[in-house]
Formats: structure tokens, sequence, C-alpha cells
């Protein structure tokens, strides 16, 4: 009975903190879905998009390929380059996700930048497990339901980049990073040469690119020394 009622308090604060990915997911899924079909694209592209491939920045370089008159080769070449980061994402949360096949499978589908730094934030395995299921299954539902009401108003909208609003995803982020770059020196380390990495290539390189190159930061890491002190 105590763990039933410990639950809905466990569960609040993680779904409080996830709202705000949520807000920002439905912001650039409604850009996503307005300029693809602006663009010319029909509305069932962006939507099928957003189920099967789920991953934006792939998504966005995907269809600006296609809108520049690429194939679909190209396309999906450059979305499968740019989403090779998250093979990396998926060996931090493998221990996470469970055991079962199914919990593998569709966890596998929802891991994003934001659903993986949300989970890895947490203190413990137990509240990290939570944290990613609250966290990718609600960034889904609203990047998809996002996506559909701008593929259905079309022009209409237009970019939502033009007022700022874009700027929402990389603002939550580093708030959800913060807390362990404080507590870490060697996380600090690594962060600052990925980051400083990322923007002297991001003039020179297409979009997602950069944030491959900053992977390169983690060659700072150490781990804790033969002998030391858990």
């Amino acid at each position: 009975m105590r763990s039933l009622q410990r639950t809905p308090k466990a569960v609040a604060p993680l779904l409080r903190d996830s709202s705000l990915v949520w807000l920002a997911s439905g912001i650039v899924g409604v850009s996503f879905g307005a300029v693809s079909v602006a663009g010319g694209l029909p509305v069932w592209v962006p939507v099928l998009m957003s189920l099967v491939v789920y991953a934006g920045s792939a998504q966005f370089s995907a269809v600006g390929v296609l809108l520049a008159g690429g194939g679909p080769v190209a396309a999906a070449a450059t979305g499968l380059l740019l989403n090779t980061r998250t093979a990396a994402f998926s060996l931090a949360v493998a221990e996470i996700l469970g055991t079962g096949r199914a919990s593998r499978f569709l966890g596998a589908h929802l891991v994003t930048d934001e659903t993986v730094a949300f989970a890895l934030a947490q203190p413990d395995p137990a509240r990290q497990r939570r944290a990613f299921w609250i966290s990718g299954l609600g960034l889904f539902a609203v990047w998809n339901i996002g996506v559909l009401a701008g593929a259905l108003a079309g022009s209409a909208l237009g970019d939502t980049a033009r007022y700022g609003l874009d700027a929402a995803f990389p603002a939550v982020l580093v708030a959800l990073v913060l807390p362990t770059l404080r507590a870490d020196a060697a996380v600090r380390r690594c962060a600052l040469l990925g980051a400083a990495l990322a923007l002297a290539a991001t003039p020179a390189v297409p979009a997602g690119v950069p944030v491959l190159l900053a992977l390169a930061g983690l060659l700072l890491h150490r781990g804790p020394a033969p002998g030391a002190a858990a």
C-alpha cells in the first residue's frame, strides 16, 4: 500500500519536468509539419515519417533534401548519417530499458537526445527507468500531434524559427545537463571540448554533423584510477 501511495509523488516531478521538453517538442513538430507541407509535400509524408523515423534533425534534413530536388535515397542517407549518434545513446540507456524484447524494441524507438539526457540526469536506476519511459512516451505523442497539426495548417503557420521558438529545444537540453556539469569536473572538460568542436565545425558541415563531432570530447574522460574508492 505504501509503494502505491509513493508512486504518484515519484511520478509527479518527472511529469512536471518532462512537460518542458514536450512543449518544446510540440513547437518544433508544428514547424516541421508546416514547413514540409508548405514546401509541396503531401500531408501524409511528414506524418508517416514522424511515426516511423521519429528523429527531429534527421527528419528536417531529409525533407530539406527532398524539397531541394534530391531523391529518396539521398534523403534517407542524410537522415541515417545524422542519426548515427543515437547508437551511443542507446548504449548509455541499455540497462535502463530492461531485458524484455518488447521493451528494448519500443525503447530503442524512443531514444532521443532529450529522453536520454533526462533519464541519465536522475540519481538512481529506478528513477532513471521511470524518467525514460515517461519522457519518451510523452515526447513521442506530443511530437506526432504537433507534426500533424502543423501539416494540416500548412503554410498558414510558416516556420516557427522566425519567432525564435526553435531555441526552446536547446534551452531545455542545457537545463537538463547543468546539474551534471556542475557536479563533475571531468564531464565539464568533455562538454567544453565537444562544444568547441561543434561550434568550429558548424559553418562547414551539414546540420547534425557537429553533434557527432562533439562526441570526440569523450576522449578527455577518464574513469576512476585503479584501486580508487568506489
